[in-house]
């Protein structure tokens, strides 16, 4: 098993991208003006990338209890916490009107992508890495549904229009090559034009990241709030990962996926929240307090819940 400080070196590349986007946007490099064209090169483009080099003809999705079980898993624990973080945040005294709403989406939606999946791939191999690919299609499910819902009040019917989207596309082709058989059919140069594209997805999203964080860090003292903090780590750190680690002991799940929900497990808030908050009428801040909080607790945590839980899945 890997020692704690072996973990951490796997994550901290993570943390000194986004780090180094902050910078970029201190010094005037990556500019606001930038932010949304790049963010579209990320997910329409980029991103589709990464999920079809790694999801075409990856033996592990030949397994059709992945290929179903994988978004299942995805779409109930993104829901689930959105709704445990829900209840919990009105327990403490927070209400609608107040940041109720965007507290339950926020610790709800843990980083699903950017930092999972180096560490998928330096912990277990590519073929683990496309597994999580697919489970990531259930977790958009509950954000555009549940969590839409939850954040704002929308039908059901405003959130289901996200999902026809490029990565989902892109994984329904990948997906459909592996169960024809035409996987190895597609040309050399096209997968090595895909596979370099798919390099960038992480990093530029990783940058990006950091120069939306640092918009937020001119003015530390709205940042912190002792109450949201703790209530944030307590659930997205602390209740949220034994109820993940549970579910892979108990289910009858391949190894792969038990990884997935392992690495899943461990992660803190994810920044999509601090966007989508401002879009459908939450309170970005409050957002931005939970990612905060948990993000800079989960450096250290991360690695713990790694090791905790290979100990616990451990044949």
């Amino acid at each position: 098993m890997p020692a704690y400080f072996e973990l951490l070196g796997l994550i901290l590349p993570v943390f000194a991208l986004i780090a180094i986007g902050a910078g970029l946007r201190r010094v005037g490099w990556l500019t606001p003006e930038a932010d949304a064209s790049l963010l579209k090169v990320v997910v329409n483009f980029l991103y589709p990338c990464l999920i079809f080099r790694n999801v075409l003809g990856n033996e592990a999705l030949r397994d059709p209890a992945n290929v179903a079980m994988a978004p299942m898993l995805g779409f109930v624990t993104m829901a689930g916490g959105i709704m445990v973080a829900f209840w919990a945040g009105r327990a403490a005294g927070l209400s609608i009107g107040h940041g109720l709403r965007t507290f339950a989406f926020a610790v709800g939606i843990y980083n699903y992508g950017y930092i999972p999946l180096p560490l998928m791939e330096g912990l277990f191999g590519k073929e683990s890495v496309g597994v999580l690919l697919v489970y990531n299609v259930g977790c958009e499910a509950a954000i555009w549904t549940v969590g839409i819902l939850v954040l704002s009040g929308l039908s059901l019917r405003e959130g289901w229009r996200k999902l026809v989207s490029p990565p989902v596309i892109s994984m329904a082709v990948a997906l459909t090559l592996n169960a024809t058989g035409e996987a190895h059919g597609v040309p050399t140069w096209v997968t090595g034009v895909i596979a370099r594209c798919a390099d960038c997805a992480i990093p530029l999203g990783l940058l990006l990241i950091g120069a939306t964080l640092q918009g937020y860090l001119g003015k530390p003292k709205q940042l912190w709030h002792s109450k949201i903090a703790a209530g944030a780590c307590a659930l997205r750190l602390g209740c949220l990962p034994v109820a993940f680690l549970a579910l892979a002991k108990v289910l009858p799940i391949s190894p792969d996926l038990q990884r997935v929900l392992l690495v899943q497990a461990a992660m803190p808030a994810g920044i999509l929240p601090i966007v989508i908050a401002g879009h459908y009428g939450g309170q970005p801040l409050m957002a931005v307090r939970v990612v905060l909080a948990t993000t800079v607790l989960g450096l250290a945590v991360i690695p713990l819940w790694l090791q905790l839980g290979m100990v616990w899945l451990a044949p």
